[in-house]
């Protein structure tokens, strides 16, 4: 006897952002139900009501409680999670809604960003069996002390991949405002088209580098735990993105996408001593203080000191730029500079490892096109260049055509 498919859906804040769009929401997992199918399904709250919350966090001290923080936030799913069950009851369908704790997400205490340790999820499927819909509170679960914790920026998809994992779905469905997962941002490149199939590679280099599909963190979830996820649109009918295992077939192209992304800040330390152990002060300082490093170029010293550049998150460089400051002046350095108006581009596709040359035709591009290349940085299967900002549409559009991702492939 063929065993019936269970299938993870999770919704996004603009599929959940009003009643009329929860009555759709509904019709789809009525849908899924008619044809078969078990279904669990994780929503975030709705659009705009985290940042209403956080908001209203500000006004009631500048500085909240993290602790606080997470038992606020939490209440946006709450309020998503039940308006679905009641609208599912009401058309006959056995659905109960469930918080993160309830169905056993136990995190570390990591309070507004916490890790996933481990899933239960025994309470679902034990209403599974039962025949009952499970209707999951995303972004959220419990640390080991029972205090609520939130997963960060785009937690709902870890939330979705994480049940997807401990209850061995057939498939996590993230459906959101877009129709899967483009060659570039379609608002950038017009030409941009959709990507029918994508490895796990692929999709957490473009999450890392500015494309806001998927939450980086779910991506490397689903990796770990071998989930086939799928990012299709609540608006509309039709194929989606799948995210799975890399095949030969990907290896086919050399570039699969590029990506931009304006969230660069470059800091300088000019006049850096040419000594064993300073470059490890330097990190190290900006380490201890959860400040990520992306690019790092270290000029060739012509005398006893060189420049030391990197590039941080522009979110991070208020507070980043004292620390180096200090650093630079424990270790006598010259002085710190700091540009923002830069972005960095991106080639992605595991076709790298097995095609030569993109390096050197990425670089012929942008010098054809006059944009200057401050710093470049490598992977097997990414190469990012950061450029002068008012330029990266242009390297974005000029790239996506030399490499032929344009052309609508059969």
């Amino acid at each position: 006897m063929k065993s019936v498919a269970l299938i993870v859906q999770k919704y996004g804040g603009t599929s959940v952002g009003s009643i009329e769009r929860i009555h759709r929401v509904a019709d789809r997992v009525a849908r899924t139900l008619q044809e078969g199918s078990r279904t669990v399904v994780v929503l975030s709250a709705m659009s705009g009501e985290t940042d209403r919350l956080i908001k209203l966090a500000q006004q009631a001290t500048p500085t909240p409680d993290e602790r606080e923080m997470d038992m606020l936030l939490s209440t946006g799913e709450r309020v998503t999670i039940a308006l679905l069950a009641m609208e599912l009851r009401g058309r006959g369908i056995n659905a109960r809604s469930y918080t993160g704790r309830q169905v056993g997400i136990i995190t570390d205490s990591a309070h507004t960003n916490a890790r996933i340790a481990r899933v239960t999820a025994d309470r679902i499927r034990e209403a599974l069996e039962e025949g009952i819909v499970p209707v999951v509170a995303g972004f959220q679960g419990i640390n080991e002390q029972s205090d609520v914790t939130t997963l960060g920026r785009g937690g709902s998809d870890l939330s979705a991949v994480a049940l997807a994992a401990a209850l061995k779905a057939d498939r996590c469905i993230i459906y959101t405002d877009v129709d899967g997962v483009y060659t570039a941002d379609p608002n950038i490149v017009p030409a941009a088209r959709r990507i029918d199939r994508i490895s796990y590679e692929e999709m957490l280099e473009m999450a890392s580098l500015g494309a806001k599909v998927l939450q980086t963190r779910s991506v490397e979830f689903a990796a770990k735990f071998n989930v086939p996820v799928e990012v299709n649109s609540s608006f509309k009918e039709g194929k989606g993105t799948l995210v799975t295992k890399e095949d030969t077939d990907m290896e086919a192209a050399a570039v699969a996408g590029v990506t931009g992304d304006r969230n660069q800040a470059k800091i300088t330390i000019v006049g850096v001593p040419d000594k064993p152990g300073v470059a490890a002060r330097i990190f190290g300082t900006v380490a201890e203080a959860h400040i990520n490093v992306d690019m790092i170029i270290q000029n060739i010293s012509q005398t006893a000191a060189t420049d030391l550049s990197f590039t941080v998150p522009k979110a991070d460089l208020k507070k980043a730029v004292p620390i180096i400051q200090a650093v630079a002046k424990d270790i006598e350095a010259k002085s710190v500079a700091v540009t923002e108006a830069i972005a960095k581009v991106s080639l992605i596709g595991v076709g790298m490892r097995s095609h030569s040359g993109v390096a050197a035709k990425m670089f012929e591009v942008l010098a054809r096109e006059g944009i200057n290349i401050m710093m470049i940085s490598t992977s097997e299967i990414k190469i990012s260049c950061v450029v002068d900002e008012k330029y990266l549409e242009l390297a974005m559009r000029s790239l996506h055509s030399a490499f032929g991702l344009d052309q609508v492939q059969s």
